[in-house]
């Protein structure tokens, strides 16, 4: 099991504070002078005296070996095997004073000894640093380690990294190139692998197969048929697949080829319909983020909320009970939860803000805002939320206020340069942008940052064009200023900032006009969700790629809604209830491979 230098190579575990009284401090010192000790452990020879009360306390091991049905009462020593006296030592400090030294190169031992004597604390501190030692080039020898342990909390925990890292664990990973034929397998079938291009799959196949050509080339149409094909970009599959070596040479390979080059021409004609999602060759994998889209105006505020699945490009409805109509108000996701703050519900501007738990699917109220704030800007950085400027009912606002989840508390810092109301925020860096908005006069041009650690807001170059009712976001370390409006016309047009410049430059061109969208980054694409696009609200989405430089139509959200608000929700569990709905398999070619040691399901 490798470890990354910069992890912590030991930790001392102390669990005093559950159930140790000061007694426990005597009984050890009883122990380590040998008195009253009523029972002789022996391993390899080496005898430790102990308490028979202390063990039985730690452990329902010892209390079935000290048992009358298992020994006769006057016997007190007995023989443990499988267990090193350096274990040995370990374990009776621990039952004695619950501390213990746990390093990297005692955990392995220290959890199967733990595990053997079924001294559950134990395993869970165990259990508690290899987490905390969790990375790429690890977590397949971490995870072998769970998979013979009673650690089920980290097996899960092991395997989710797996498939959330796939990626960088398949190309960097010496331990990826150890799996068995049917641990990859069942690691690449999975729907949970956390791959955006099934490139990166066939690549994984091939880095395995190159580990031991001679033995393994032979397992290529096994491990071909776990690849969802028809997904791949057509020219990457003929020129790339399609020509390898080991696929061209493999008669079980063809009928696969046969069958892609078919579901890749069913998709071009028909697009992804359901009945895609029960051909492997074609159905998407889940989606590692999910993109919600909060609220806003349809026929008037709506409490509707859709989330985006990227990898199917399908919108689900999601709208939970509990949240109230709002328009013109913020979203943000903050240590797992999503936040709704301020807004309009149709008769008030608002200063309550409401958080929605993804897993429970509940929202609840958390503490209101200084100032009502609608039109307002909502950015999170550092594990604090910032709301900025807005308009309170009477006239628009320069102040900010920054949330605090840990002590409930919205707390007033220093207040921007200029009023906004109707403006955006981003994070980038370690500072608050705002841009834009109107300040009851004018649409503006201005933009301005935040840095935490001076309590103070700066002025940057001004964008190109006013712009309200505009997105901005972070992407590819730039501030991006997206549609919006100059109080007359809706723009399609779309400028970046660069920090190190302090200068704005043209990026293309939006496919439509959209102002009071929402905005997000996700799979690395910048999504421009909903709005209005000058003469009606629109239910249009589209994304920009910055690799391409090119702007892509995705599908269109179910109901057309103007400010409306995005957010990313990372790596939910409960994925399943957001993402496109994943029918049964139909295999396309039935290869099993030969070996059954197989991962748990997931």
């Amino acid at each position: 099991m490798d470890l990354p230098p910069t992890s912590k190579r030991m930790k001392r575990y102390n669990r005093k504070g559950d159930m140790m009284p000061p007694t426990y401090d005597i009984f050890n010192q009883l122990r380590l002078a040998g008195e009253h000790c009523d029972v002789i452990l022996q391993t390899d020879g080496i005898d430790f005296k102990a308490h028979k009360i202390i063990l039985c306390g730690a452990s329902s091991y010892f209390q079935a070996l000290f048992s009358s049905c298992w020994t006769v009462p006057e016997e007190c020593r007995y023989k443990i095997h499988g267990i090193s006296p350096e274990m040995m030592s370990l374990i009776l400090e621990y039952v004695y004073t619950y501390s213990v030294l746990i390093t990297l190169d005692n955990v392995e031992s220290l959890l199967a000894a733990a595990d053997h004597l079924n001294i559950i604390s134990l395993v869970q501190c165990c259990s508690d640093f290899l987490e905390g030692q969790l990375c790429l080039e690890n977590c397949i020898g971490i995870f072998n380690i769970t998979d013979v342990y009673c650690c089920a909390e980290l097996h899960q925990t092991t395997y989710h990294f797996l498939l959330q890292h796939f990626t960088e664990v398949a190309r960097t990973s010496m331990e990826f190139l150890e799996l068995t034929l049917s641990q990859l397998c069942t690691i690449l079938e999975k729907d949970e692998l956390n791959v955006r291009q099934e490139d990166v799959v066939f690549d994984a196949i091939l880095r395995w197969i190159m580990y031991d050509p001679a033995n393994r080339k032979a397992h290529i149409a096994v491990l071909l048929s776990k690849v969802r094909l028809a997904r791949m970009e057509a020219d990457y599959f003929m020129r790339v697949v399609q020509n390898n070596e080991f696929v061209r040479n493999s008669e079980e390979c063809k009928p696969i080829i046969v069958s892609t080059i078919e579901a890749m021409y069913d998709l071009d004609v028909n697009a992804l319909q359901y009945s895609a999602f029960q051909n492997s060759l074609t159905r998407p994998r889940l989606p590692s983020d999910i993109l919600f889209a909060i609220g806003g105006w349809s026929d008037s505020p709506t409490n509707r909320i859709e989330a985006y699945d990227t990898r199917a490009d399908r919108w689900v409805d999601v709208s939970p009970e509990g949240l109230g109509p709002r328009a013109y108000h913020g979203t943000a996701c903050l240590k797992g939860f999503v936040y709704c703050v301020g807004g309009y519900d149709g008769t008030s501007a608002l200063n309550t803000v409401c958080k929605f738990d993804p897993v429970s699917r509940t929202w609840h109220q958390v503490a209101p805002m200084h100032s009502r704030r609608c039109y307002v800007s909502v950015a999170v950085l550092h594990g604090y939320m910032y709301a900025m400027g807005g308009f309170d009912g009477l006239g628009r606002l320069n102040t900010v206020e920054r949330y605090d989840p840990e002590s409930n508390r919205w707390t007033l810092i220093q207040p921007m340069n200029s009023r906004r109301s109707d403006a955006c925020a981003t994070t980038l860096h370690g500072k608050v942008y705002i841009c834009g908005g109107y300040n009851g006069i004018q649409c503006l041009s201005t933009a301005e940052c935040y840095d935490p650690r001076t309590n103070h807001w700066t002025p940057i170059a001004p964008m190109r064009v006013p712009r309200c009712s505009l997105g901005v976001k972070a992407y590819n370390n730039k501030i991006y200023a997206v549609g919006g409006s100059n109080g007359a016309t809706c723009f399609r047009s779309v400028e970046a900032y660069d920090p190190l410049t302090n200068r704005w430059c043209a990026v293309a061109p939006m496919l439509n006009p959209h102002q009071g969208l929402g905005i997000e980054v996700v799979d690395d694409l910048l999504f421009v969700v909903g709005g209005f696009d000058g003469l009606q609200k629109t239910c249009i989405v589209e994304c920009y790629d910055g690799k391409t430089g090119s702007w892509y139509r995705a599908q269109d959200m179910a109901i057309s809604r103007s400010v409306v608000r995005c957010c990313i929700v990372p790596a939910l569990p409960s994925i399943l209830e957001y993402a496109a709905p994943r029918e049964p398999l139909v295999v396309a070619q039935d290869i099993t491979p030969s070996t059954s040691n197989d991962l748990p399901n997931g």
